[in-house]
């Protein structure tokens, strides 16, 4: 379980590499990819709040990354964060995601990008539940959920 120091290392000293890696054209993501897709996971966009389809979901299962179909997070590790975003405690596995420092719009926050093929997530910050006290909040627009149902 990574805590919120964890999390400031890797992102200034890098994650562990994943177990595979996916790359493709600019022209091969925009023809995969919804427009609002595009937006938050290539160019590094954020959904309304409020406004994506995982925000109020409750269905079991894992949500993967839109971009490449990575497993990244657990439903069982999603909470109620009140933020707007799907949020959860922590990804899968430590080396499903990458954490990398973030100082656009004058604010100094950590990014959460896909570390199979670095699709923009979200953002990670230290005010989550216990046990790991993070709330990584993400945009729906950057997952898809595969259901218990649809796994077995």
């Amino acid at each position: 379980m990574q805590t919120w120091n964890d999390v400031i290392r890797l992102a200034n000293h890098g994650s562990p590499a994943p177990d595979k890696r996916v790359e493709k054209t600019d022209a091969e993501w925009r023809a995969q990819l919804t427009p609002e897709q595009y937006h938050v996971t290539r160019q590094h966009g954020t959904e309304r709040a409020f406004t994506g389809e995982y925000c109020e979901a409750h269905e079991a299962g894992l949500y993967a990354c839109v971009c490449c179909g990575t497993p990244l997070y657990d439903s069982r590790t999603k909470f109620e964060s009140g933020t707007g975003w799907p949020s959860f405690t922590q990804p899968v596995q430590e080396n499903a995601v990458r954490y990398k420092k973030d100082t656009s719009y004058g604010m100094t926050r950590v990014e959460v990008l896909c570390n199979v093929c670095d699709a923009h997530q979200g953002h990670v910050f230290p005010d989550g539940p216990p046990p790991s006290g993070l709330r990584l909040c993400i945009n729906s627009a950057a997952i898809k959920l595969v259901s218990e149902k649809q796994q077995a």
